[in-house]
């Protein structure tokens, strides 16, 4: 008997085998489509809003004070930007953040055909909101 050692390294995949690509995927799961990035989703509202305003990047990036390149790649989702620098963007486009991560999420709908879930503080009772439970 030999007292050899494989050279083979042991692999411990980061994905159950039915996800990994060039496997199998069980027959009772549909395949999972790819969820856009929040970032990608941003920015293309952002690009959007600032191209149907016809400015440029520049005129954007000094209304916001946020360097030009870097605006540009927030436009590209190549940068997860802060709360700060999505607010300063979308005012220096005339939006609120609110405007601009509805516009985010309706794009988020539209792409994976899923709809919103209703608001926690939508209400549909008679009693306008307050519940009293014993």
């Amino acid at each position: 008997m030999s007292n050899q050692v494989s050279n083979h390294a042991r692999v411990i995949p980061l994905r159950p085998s039915a996800e990994r690509p060039g496997t199998a995927r069980p027959a009772d799961r549909p395949p999972t489509a790819r969820e856009p990035l929040l970032r990608d989703l941003v920015g293309d509202v952002l690009r959007r809003e600032r191209q149907a305003q016809e400015r440029t990047l520049k005129d954007v990036s000094d209304a916001a004070r946020i360097s030009m390149p870097y605006l540009s790649e927030v436009e590209r989702g190549r940068k997860e930007a802060s709360s700060e620098v999505l607010a300063a963007a979308s005012r220096a486009l005339g939006l609120s953040l609110g405007d601009l991560l509805a516009r985010a999420q309706d794009d988020l709908v539209r792409l994976t055909g899923r709809t919103p879930r209703p608001s926690r503080t939508a209400t549909t009772s008679s009693h306008n909101g307050l519940c009293l439970a014993a």
